[in-house]
């Protein structure tokens, strides 16, 4: 059964709902501070929050960090509450996220998904995404923050 979400920008009083959201489903790991990622995703007008809430509700139930860099878009931490999955919920965020690129002339949407989520991957190849064969080179310009 489908649940329907309002899904809108995130708040000031969001921040610590989303980053616990993302902890419980799993998203997190030691070098990535949620709430850090949340500041810097609000500080400028190419990345936000996007939050959903059960019709009515006030508690989030679902989130992603969604940006672009004037030619493609991303999407990080896309996340449903774990006790509802399987509703249709992470299918809205995507369209919200979708159509919040579309709104600034954003043409493709690129993502990353570990090699060993398979069934992350087998949601986005339902929804019309496609794996492209690339090598991804990444380098940290900043120390992560210890995980002590």
């Amino acid at each position: 059964m489908d649940s329907h979400l309002d899904i809108d920008e995130i708040g000031d009083a969001d921040a610590q709902a989303i980053a616990d959201l993302w902890r419980r489903a799993g998203l997190t790991r030691a070098w990535n501070d949620p709430k850090r990622d949340i500041t810097f995703a609000r500080t400028g007008p190419s990345s936000t929050i996007l939050v959903g809430r059960l019709a009515g509700a006030a508690t989030p139930v679902a989130a992603a960090m969604v940006g672009h860099d004037g030619h493609r878009g991303a999407v990080y931490y896309l996340a449903v509450d774990p006790a509802l999955q399987g509703r249709g919920l992470g299918r809205q965020m995507m369209a919200a996220i979708e159509a919040w690129l579309r709104a600034r002339g954003v043409w493709k949407l690129n993502l990353m998904v570990r090699a060993d989520n398979d069934a992350v991957a087998a949601f986005y190849e339902a929804l019309g995404y496609a794996r492209e064969e690339r090598i991804n080179f990444a380098k940290r310009l900043k120390a992560p923050p210890s995980a002590g």
